[in-house]
């Protein structure tokens, strides 16, 4: 009896050892909460947020090129620099001695039709249409109060002697102006909008000084005026991108009664 009775529980305990890691698999797993006590805590005093250098901030990126530009606008002003207004009129009047057009006078929204056309064929801009033009807005007041400003300020004698505003080049400001709003918009989708904007801005500038109107430093600053207004626009705006206009938001069309015949009335209801 001692025997078969040692044999059993010899069995019994095979028997368990090789159901026990079957039974361990099948346990569900238990997760613990995340600890949270000192997620405000650095112990590796590590910063947390990296500080770009300065001139790595949006304002330099912005005023770079402006600056560049006007500065030597300002530096050949007035006949200064190595290459000086007299010298440039006189290569381009040689290159050009009888041509003159009024082409420059039209040419100077022609980037807005190029955002105009490409926004209507379904490229996405990077900002709804409402907020592109709240940012057209402001930079077309703050480049034409600095442009006018600053012509009155300097009172430079145009080439042609026609006037004293020839300081700085208005229509190759408002060229520029309109070829940075179209690459910022749709650089994301494609650089050539961008180039083709730059490039009729260019000839704005070329023909400004073909028709004796500006010298080279009247177009090379206005260049930078323009460039510079379009990235205050941008730097000043506060509305959300991509967010959809609230006056939009809850309006519905409601057919209504007004005296004298049926008409169609519009019910304002802003989202909250």
């Amino acid at each position: 009896m001692k025997f078969l009775l040692c044999r059993f529980l010899l069995c019994v305990a095979v028997a368990t050892a090789a159901l026990a890691p079957a039974t361990a698999q099948v346990m569900p797993t238990v997760t613990l909460p995340p600890d949270t006590t000192h997620k405000f805590e650095n112990p590796t005093g590590v910063p947390l947020v990296v500080k770009q250098p300065w001139y790595r901030g949006k304002l330099v990126k912005a005023v770079a090129i402006p600056a560049v530009l006007i500065g030597y606008g300002a530096y050949t002003f007035n006949g200064g620099g190595f290459y000086t207004n007299q010298q440039a009129n006189r290569d381009i009047h040689r290159a050009f001695p009888t041509y003159r057009t009024s082409l420059d006078n039209y040419l100077i929204f022609a980037p807005y039709a190029e955002l105009g056309l490409v926004a209507l064929s379904g490229v996405e801009s990077r900002d709804d249409r409402l907020n592109t033009l709240l940012v057209i807005g402001k930079s077309e007041l703050f480049m034409l109060a600095t442009v006018f400003a600053v012509k009155n300020l300097t009172r430079e004698t145009r080439p042609d002697g026609s006037d004293n505003l020839s300081f700085p080049s208005g229509h190759t400001a408002q060229a520029f102006l309109a070829a940075s709003i179209v690459h910022t918009e749709f650089r994301d989708k494609s650089q050539w909008y961008g180039i083709g904007a730059y490039t009729i801005a260019t000839g704005v500038g070329a023909l400004r000084m073909i028709n004796t109107k500006h010298w080279q430093s009247d177009v090379v600053a206005g260049a930078g005026f323009g460039i510079l207004a379009a990235h205050v626009g941008y730097l000043t705006h506060r509305n959300r991108w991509g967010r959809k206009p609230r006056i939009l938001n809850g309006t519905t069309f409601t057919p209504t009664w007004v005296p004298g015949g049926a008409g169609f009335g519009m019910v304002w209801r802003p989202t909250q």
